[in-house]
């Protein structure tokens, strides 16, 4: 229960590292250029590096860790071809891989600068299809299981 209820109070801190991204790249309304890719890449150490120098000493250490290991690795992948250290499989800590799962949801259903809200349909089409490669297999039932929550929050909030 302490576990997921830091994962949830940690959730918000996994971007901190883009305030450090320039917003003429961050607010970009098209595709990035590899250059641009490469530092929107490091938002997600400096994330890390963030949670650290606010947080520590200042929340218990267990949240720390949590928050630290959201924030730093929530882009790796499952496969090892993610972000920022290349951690593959279960080298990639628990909270980070539920992350990971929400943040991509979330972008799929949410409208950016870059492209407008995705179906949930197609949606959960992309989510289960990257199940084993960018995400943990073991989050698949998990991710179907509250799939229509999801869909209920979204439409709450969109």
């Amino acid at each position: 229960d302490e576990m997921a209820e830091d994962i949830v109070r940690a959730a918000p801190t996994h971007d901190l590292g883009k305030v450090t991204i320039d917003n003429s790249i961050l607010n970009k309304p098209g595709r990035f250029t590899d250059e641009e890719y490469e530092i929107m890449k490091t938002h997600a150490a400096k994330s890390g590096e963030l949670v650290l120098i606010l947080l520590d000493g200042v929340e218990e250490e267990h949240f720390v860790k949590v928050a630290f290991n959201v924030a730093r690795f929530h882009h790796e992948r499952w496969d090892g071809r993610g972000y920022p250290e290349g951690r593959v499989g279960t080298m990639i800590p628990l909270e980070a891989r539920i992350m990971a799962v929400a943040d991509v949801y979330d972008a799929l259903v949410s409208k950016r600068v870059y492209k407008e809200p995705m179906s949930f349909e197609e949606a959960r089409e992309i989510m289960v299809e990257g199940m084993g490669t960018q995400f943990d297999p073991n989050m698949k039932s998990v991710f179907l299981g509250c799939r229509e929550q999801l869909e209920d929050y979204y439409r709450q909030h969109a």
